[in-house]
């Protein structure tokens, strides 16, 4: 993970075993970079600039950005708005975008996690992708004591309580959008903070849910850019798992 005071960038060395043969799609590490607090219009050029440089350049290595946003919601490619309930009581700016999926807000407290991959080199393969973003997440919740899980028919990653069935917490949000294979947007993981802001929408369209935070779940205060740090080292480690195995059968979207 990089800051704007080291310049640091993590990077992981992949096997030679789970190397693809065709050049562009071997991709010797991953670069993961910390921006802070950052405005989500900046924060979006951003991400156009660097997908356009991965188009533009096969050989330009995956990234992974790791940062906060300023109060915004944003809501993906749907005619179906109605997770807004009208838009116009929204106390902060609203962003239509290209991603999947509906409603959802960004504040401060939230780790924001963007991967920008070029899945050519990882089978083309967008439920893997969203199921290792998901794992991801669980992984990194587990070194928190947090035992998070996923729910069927659902993108995200929930707290579950285990005395009711069906009921439970959602701790992070996914919706990702793919220009050419290359991935954008990512993953929104509730560290701590304000959670109030999701009560003027329905957050990801769910009726009914309930949003909470790992500060919630821990009952104690945790630090967005510390949780970015667990983050960036799990990245590291797990990108090889997205590598399709010779025998393996993908699900190319």
């Amino acid at each position: 993970m990089s800051d704007a005071t080291n310049g640091r960038v993590g990077a992981l060395r992949r096997p030679d075993s789970l190397s693809q043969p065709d050049a562009a799609a071997q991709r010797p590490y991953l670069q993961v970079r910390w921006l802070g607090r950052m405005n989500f219009a900046d924060a979006l050029a951003l991400q156009e600039e660097i997908v356009a440089q991965k188009r533009a350049d096969t050989s330009s290595p995956d990234e992974l950005l790791l940062l906060e946003h300023e109060p915004v919601y944003t809501i993906g490619r749907t005619p179906d708005r109605s997770s807004l309930l009208g838009a116009s009581h929204l106390p902060h700016p609203l962003f239509p975008i290209n991603r999947g999926g509906q409603a959802t807000y960004h504040g401060p407290g939230q780790l924001m996690g963007y991967p920008i991959i070029d899945l050519h080199r990882y089978g083309q393969d967008l439920h893997r992708y969203l199921r290792w973003l998901e794992q991801l997440l669980i992984d990194l919740l587990a070194q928190y004591d947090i035992v998070a899980t996923r729910r069927e028919g659902l993108t995200g990653v929930w707290i579950e309580n285990p005395e009711i069935i069906g009921a439970g917490r959602k701790i992070a949000s996914i919706g990702v959008g793919v220009r050419h294979w290359i991935t954008m947007h990512g993953f929104a993981l509730n560290v701590g903070g304000d959670l109030t802001p999701f009560d003027k929408i329905v957050p990801c369209g769910i009726s009914n849910v309930t949003m909470t935070s790992m500060e919630r779940e821990l009952d104690k205060e945790i630090s967005v850019a510390e949780v970015a740090r667990t983050a960036e080292a799990l990245a590291l480690q797990c990108i090889s798992e997205l590598q399709i195995k010779e025998d393996e059968p993908t699900t190319a979207a």
